[in-house]
């Protein structure tokens, strides 16, 4: 008798729509952290935290190549979303760097907080699906944001004004562009 967890459900993806869903929100989260990063380089670009900024946006705009590249081959669209991305992650970048270097490093660890368990997530997909490559791919920049996570609690991010609140709903923020990143 066949397993019962291994039948399909009315709605359930096809293992192509699940991979077109992972590399197009990967794809835009990369591009919303690049995003972020130039927000928080046109006010803090003089600052002595923008060397550490730089270098983590030079990282995202690594893994948005990466994810360009991947797209291009697979012949997977991007999200219908990346007009909305472009506007909201420089602003989420700038607001918090206005706020100041604390604030702005507060923004970083929130996002790769959920951008850690996200790749995690998806580690666990690609295994199952037995995508080796892309899996190897996810691993590396899940090490690359949990980096970017760590330095930005390094940089006193924990001490940002209203902490616990800005990072509250920048968290909610990200897992909702996550969520609609991923069906639009």
């Amino acid at each position: 008798m066949p397993s019962v967890a291994n039948k399909t459900r009315p709605g359930d993806l096809s293992s192509r729509q699940q991979l077109e869903q992972i590399i197009r929100v990967n794809h835009a989260g990369e591009y919303g952290a690049k995003r972020i990063y130039a927000g928080q380089l046109a006010v803090l670009g003089k600052s002595p935290s923008a060397p550490i900024i730089k270098e983590m946006a030079d990282q995202e705009q690594h893994h948005l190549d990466v994810f360009s590249d991947i797209m291009s081959k697979r012949r997977v669209r991007p999200t219908l979303l990346l007009p909305l991305w472009h506007a909201a992650g420089y602003a989420l970048g700038a607001a918090t760097a206005l706020m100041g270097e604390k604030a702005a490093m507060a923004c970083t660890a929130a996002v790769e907080s959920v951008i850690d368990e996200h790749y995690a997530d998806q580690e666990n997909t690609l295994e199952a699906m037995q995508e080796a490559d892309l899996k190897a791919t996810v691993t590396q920049f899940r090490a690359d944001e949990k980096e970017h996570h760590d330095t930005a609690i390094a940089h006193d991010a924990e001490s940002s004004p209203f902490y616990h609140i800005l990072t509250a709903a920048i968290v909610y923020q990200t897992k909702m562009a996550i969520w609609l990143s991923k069906r639009i």
